[in-house]
């Protein structure tokens, strides 16, 4: 293992695999972006995207507790902050920030 040959191959082919890797999925994705389907899934995976994490992050809510109210009204400001103003970032931080606040001071067990 002391043999510099040795070294110097094993850091070649470790670097020729890291930049393979790395290159591969954009030489893949290149025919693909004159696809439809591509273009389909582009402007409808967002909004399927974000609905599963809503169906997952409210999947285990105990709806007969108070304490269920702080991410029911967490959602309808994000959902109402996207809305009003159209911003994503916007919609985020304000719904978790109420989330945080209502979580900590109001419904805290």
């Amino acid at each position: 293992m002391s043999d510099p040959g040795y070294a110097i191959a094993a850091v070649v082919v470790t670097a020729a695999v890291t930049w393979a890797l790395r290159a591969l999925p954009f030489a893949a994705l290149a025919p693909l972006r004159a696809s439809g389907t591509v273009q389909y899934l582009s402007t409808r995976m967002p909004a399927g995207v974000m609905l599963i994490l809503v169906v997952y992050c409210l999947r285990d809510l105990p709806l007969t507790e108070p304490r269920a109210l702080a991410p029911v009204i967490a959602l309808a400001v994000t959902v109402g902050l996207h809305l009003w103003r159209r911003n994503a970032l916007l919609s985020i931080l304000g719904g978790t920030t109420v989330h945080v606040i209502l979580a900590s001071t109001v419904f805290a067990t």
